[in-house]
């Protein structure tokens, strides 16, 4: 998959980039059914039936509460945070098989919940699952991006997860939520759990 050659959202091209994704996802074989990584909200609101979902671990990324939410769980003036899927560790989570027949109408839709601004980058990684290897479209940061937070200290987090509020609620709820998501396929992140214990 072409990488773009800016960070700045307003000049990449989104409608592309999933058009460039769906062409992959085509060239895979005859009638593939797609696999969509789930790591974070989609694990507890995909918003699209899955055909199949099975444990998943990747391997070479990891699951970290460092990209910035200015919309969805901030404002510009109150910057809150969402998961990213960033270079570096593990990451357990869900694979998530949506059948061939689907792939074409669910796309946009995906593409509208996952990249209305298009931060993040669409790759093909290979996904571990307990019934076999599955290449899986997954949503990953880049470190060069400016949605990337960098380091945080506790008390930035601590004052995030007692402040920061977007259209679909607080940061905290939503780390809360991706944490007992998680937990319920059981999966324990132990680092997001030691985040938790920052709320106040």
């Amino acid at each position: 998959m072409k990488r773009p050659t800016t960070w700045n959202p307003a000049e990449r091209d989104g409608a592309a980039m999933m058009a460039e994704t769906l062409a992959e996802w085509r060239a895979q074989g005859t009638r593939p059914d797609l696999w969509v990584f789930a790591y974070a909200s989609l694990v507890w609101r995909p918003e699209f039936e899955a055909a199949e979902s099975r444990p998943a671990r990747v391997h070479g990324y990891h699951r970290c509460l460092q990209m910035w939410s200015r919309v969805n769980r901030g404002t510009p003036e109150c910057p809150g945070l969402v998961f990213a899927l960033m270079a570096g560790g593990s990451c357990d989570g869900l694979a998530l098989r949506v059948p061939h027949a689907q792939v074409e109408a669910l796309m946009p839709r995906l593409w509208a919940r996952e990249m209305p601004n298009p931060v993040y980058d669409p790759k093909w990684l290979r996904v571990v699952t307990p019934r076999g290897e599955v290449r899986a479209l997954a949503f990953t940061l880049s470190r060069r991006s400016p949605s990337y937070t960098g380091h945080l200290p506790p008390e930035r987090y601590r004052d995030i997860f007692s402040r920061s509020c977007g259209r679909y609620g607080t940061t905290l709820d939503y780390a809360r939520q991706t944490f007992e998501g998680l937990k319920a396929h059981g999966i324990h992140d132990h680092a997001l759990e030691r985040l938790l214990h920052l709320a106040p």
